[in-house]
């Protein structure tokens, strides 16, 4: 039977996580909202590129909307065997796929499925499986299928190696098993649609399978109806499959869940303090702990960085983390002034980490206390630049020994209003300690409102006019000027709390 629903890989494979993806994507796209970055698009594209030369020369069908001129090229290739083609596209009853890279010898082909992350997840199996699916029906003899992925241990010298940036893993037993799984599902998504036209709906229950393996885009148009705050709002680490176990005993309002012994005193804390508007739980004793670490001068610095899957800077690793940014507010002594010193690389310095780490060094010369949000992330940071740079080893981890974490006592829930939503997090923090102050209000930043958005502004930099670049350059500082400037007032609010004893 012909199929009726033209399917693509990446159709089906949206399928396999929920057929209502499919039905939404056709009769209700706007309600979809964007959860993939540029930059993780901008990483697939680039990997997909560079991947293509695996294997040494190679022909390249290009993207047509015409997907015919693209299957007729591909037939036209396929008789030059052997030759190695990169988007070899075939149609199979309405089942489209295009091949990141098919080696053609005399008389097999070979299928390289090509992936930008550093791990194979199942889904990926489903993908390349559905490719065999679509050739072998065509009657080509499909020797072997392999997915091709980041080898996260690379460590870029002067050249990029891309035989060393790959792994290349052999699946072809497992595309075999699943070729009867692939028949029942096309069958399935095409009876699914037919029988759901445009006026007919489907009911699909919300699930874990709205985060795996993709974050869908509907998920806000599926949970329309639920409360308000309801079980997905319970921030501090929560596990999903605990708030799925919960929504479908019924547990879904805070009302609900309020007095639920099952749960985490932490979430039942959240819950108890929006439901009842209770008064900020202050512990002075913590409070005053974290006080007394402090040395003058006082440092608080924060960091930006970026991620890319194709290491661009000799000595770093795939998907390593570059910092690009600090801000820093320095208070030398009791009753200072503060000042601001602040580094933002240029997109064109090939030695900007280097730079960075020197600069930073310059602007805390001396030994006093620097008041970092997350332990996790800066020290981090510091270890990898000692381990490129040798001769700044001692200086890293000096900064690394003066660390002081302000995350604490919020992780800790030492100090908590319902405000903070159960968050711990900065942009939580700063608004529920100093409400209604717009001068601290994330959302009032030109550009920049978040981390991420600061990794994207910094890598859309490149092709930029001169006027453009000054602009998402003056966002990118401000955004990070006032990272620094939140844990300054956190500081003040500290000093407040202790009746101003410390410092």
């Amino acid at each position: 039977m012909m199929s009726n629903v033209h399917l693509s890989k990446s159709k089906y494979c949206k399928c396999v996580q929920c057929k209502k993806i499919l039905w939404l994507e056709k009769y209700k796209p706007e309600f979809a909202v964007k959860t993939a970055k540029d930059s993780v698009l901008e990483n697939g594209t680039k990997v997909g590129k560079i991947a293509k030369g695996l294997f040494g020369n190679y022909q390249n069908i290009e993207f047509n909307e015409n997907l015919n001129i693209m299957i007729e090229k591909t037939q036209e290739l396929l008789r030059n065997k052997p030759n190695i083609i990169t988007e070899a596209s075939f149609n199979y009853k309405n089942n489209f796929c295009s091949v990141d890279i098919l080696k053609n010898d005399v008389d097999v082909i070979e299928i390289y499925e090509v992936k930008s992350s550093t791990e194979i997840h199942d889904i990926y199996l489903d993908d390349a499986s559905y490719q065999y699916y679509v050739l072998s029906k065509l009657g080509l003899n499909v020797k072997k299928v392999s997915i091709v992925y980041i080898n996260n241990q690379y460590v870029r010298g002067e050249e990029l190696e891309i035989g060393k940036l790959f792994n290349i893993e052999d699946i072809t037993d497992i595309a075999k098993s699943k070729q009867e799984e692939i028949k029942n599902n096309i069958d399935m998504i095409n009876m699914y649609m037919t029988e759901h036209s445009e006026n007919n709906e489907p009911i699909t229950d919300i699930g874990l399978k709205c985060s795996d393996p993709y974050e869908c885009e509907f998920w806000e148009y599926c949970t329309r109806d639920l409360p308000k705050p309801n079980v997905f709002d319970i921030a501090g680490g929560m596990r999903k499959t605990q708030k799925f176990e919960k929504y479908y005993q019924g547990k879904i309002s805070f009302e609900d869940l309020q007095h639920d012994q099952d749960l985490n005193s932490k979430y039942l804390e959240q819950i108890d303090f929006e439901l009842n508007n209770l008064k900020p739980k202050i512990d002075i004793e913590a409070i005053r702990n974290i006080m007394d670490l402090l040395k003058y001068p006082l440092y608080f610095i924060d960091y930006e960085t970026y991620q890319v899957a194709i290491p661009e800077i000799k000595g770093t690793r795939p998907y390593q983390q570059l910092p690009f940014q600090y801000s820093l507010h320095i208070i030398k002594e009791k009753g200072a002034s503060i000042e601001h010193r602040e580094f933002l690389a240029e997109v064109d310095d090939k030695n900007f980490i280097r730079h960075f780490a020197e600069s930073m060094i310059k602007d805390i010369p001396n030994n006093g206390s620097i008041i970092i949000y997350n332990k996790a992330f800066e020290p981090a940071r510091n270890r990898e630049i000692a381990e490129m740079y040798p001769d700044l080893k001692d200086e890293m981890y000096r900064l690394n020994n003066n660390m002081v974490d302000f995350l604490e006592p919020f992780k800790q829930r030492k100090y908590y209003t319902k405000e903070m939503h159960g968050s711990a997090s900065i942009k939580a923090v700063l608004p529920a300690l100093y409400p209604n102050d717009p001068e601290l209000d994330y959302h009032n930043l030109p550009v920049v409102h978040n981390g991420g958005e600061a990794s994207e502004a910094f890598l859309s930099l490149k092709g930029k006019s001169k006027e453009e670049q000054e602009k998402i350059r003056h966002g990118l500082l401000v955004y990070c000027e006032l990272d620094t400037y939140a844990m300054v007032k956190i500081w003040m609010k500290f000093k407040e709390i202790i009746g101003g004893r410390v410092l």
